[in-house]
């Protein structure tokens, strides 16, 4: 949708910044104004989207994550990802106000519809019953699958406006679409007994679970694929933090920290020190060669390893000002360099062979590690089968309504 602003968003942004009671938070917030500027231009690009994640992170580092989230679907906005509408209906109170005034209306009109289907069904059916009612009513909302948005004889005509709205309810549709089929309204009364005793916590849980479980199967799906990309790889492993250990608080929303210092993932560390990640293919075939009967990394992974060392002296270099400016610490920073699968080795090389070459390499190492798509799913999936075991444990401990 191309980079946007509004006065909406200004006001927003100000609005947010006596939210917060820390200084670091502020004055990124009033670099974001800088940009926007107050000459009705509301300046917007990259450098907006860029503030706008600054803030975000700055909040995170003070773990105000409520307030990150905030500057995260601003940036949404800017970036062009987000309708304002959506943005408003969470942060702009007289948004939320119309909106609520909207519903209203809509639920008043949709009453006043059904009180008048009934007074139709009864009068051509005086001796209707509750099932009939029932029945009528489910045929208006199979119905409604085959109401058409559309120009010309028998559609109708919508603004902008309205075409926003309903896709908004087209993404609760996706929502409603995963959930699980009623049979019944014994069925339909037993979910609602079983959601209104639901521990909130473990329901959090398990759904964290769900969707960790969802991505890990996609990375699994993209590194079986051999033409897989390094962007395909990077897509299944955005906002994928856990999958890269407990050590690491969150994947920052910035990857650019020098002028030329493009991060793959970078994930920040629970002392507020920076971690890098870089990815690299899974379809290596030299990925570990022998030569004079000894094995040893092939040039593929040599290079990535020069690459990081770059990265790191580069961070280092620019510690003081990349603190000042993003609040996080670069100096001495590490970094994990992910590449390769044994299953495309070529040379008659084991999947045991690879493994060890591999712990040789990173023991004499200090700053910088390499693993195998392997090892990474490998251990994600361990993280998840402890997950899964310690929640049914808590689970079979809650007493007995």
């Amino acid at each position: 949708m191309g980079f946007r602003s509004s006065f909406s968003l200004l006001r927003m942004v100000e609005a947010a910044k006596g939210l917060t009671g820390h200084a670091v938070v502020q004055q990124q917030i009033d670099t974001v104004l800088r940009i926007m500027g107050t000459d009705r231009t509301y300046g917007k690009g990259r450098p907006l989207v860029d503030a706008l994640n600054d803030v975000a992170q700055g909040a995170i580092l003070c773990g105000d994550f409520g307030f990150a989230q905030r500057f995260q679907r601003f940036a949404g906005y800017a970036d062009g990802q987000l309708f304002l509408e959506v943005v408003e209906e969470y942060y702009d109170e007289d948004a939320q106000q119309r909106g609520e005034e909207f519903h209203r209306r809509m639920v008043a009109l949709g009453a006043d519809r059904a009180v008048a289907a009934l007074d139709v069904l009864c009068r051509d059916n005086p001796d209707a019953t509750a099932a009939d009612a029932r029945d009528l009513f489910r045929g208006i909302a199979q119905s409604a699958d085959h109401l058409g948005v559309e120009a010309g004889e028998g559609g109708i005509r919508l603004s902008t406006r309205e075409v926003r709205r309903l896709q908004q309810y087209g993404h609760l549709e996706l929502v409603i679409q995963s959930l699980p089929r009623l049979v019944s309204v014994e069925s339909a009364r037993l979910l609602g007994d079983v959601l209104a005793d639901a521990d909130a916590g473990l329901l959090a849980q398990f759904l964290e679970l769900k969707a960790r479980r969802a991505g890990l199967a996609a990375l699994r799906a993209a590194v079986d694929d051999p033409a897989s990309s390094e962007s395909a790889l990077h897509t299944c492993l955005r906002n994928q933090a856990w999958i890269f250990g407990g050590a690491y608080v969150d994947e920052l929303a910035r990857r650019q920290y020098t002028p030329d210092t493009i991060l793959d993932i970078p994930l920040l560390r629970a002392d507020g020190s920076l971690h890098v990640v870089e990815l690299k293919r899974a379809n290596i075939e030299s990925l570990v060669i022998r030569r004079s009967g000894h094995l040893m990394l092939g040039a593929p992974p040599h290079r990535a390893v020069s690459q990081a060392q770059n990265y790191l002296r580069t961070l280092d270099e620019n510690r003081w000002t990349i603190l000042a400016d993003h609040g996080v610490d670069s100096r001495r920073a590490s970094a994990t360099i992910v590449i390769g699968h044994s299953r495309y080795v070529g040379g008659g090389i084991a999947p045991t062979e690879v493994a060890e070459t591999l712990r040789t390499y990173n023991t004499h190492a200090t700053r910088i590690e390499v693993i195998t798509y392997e090892t990474l799913l490998d251990s994600a999936s361990r993280m998840l089968a402890l997950s899964s075991e310690q929640q049914d444990s808590e689970a079979a401990e809650e007493p007995d309504a």
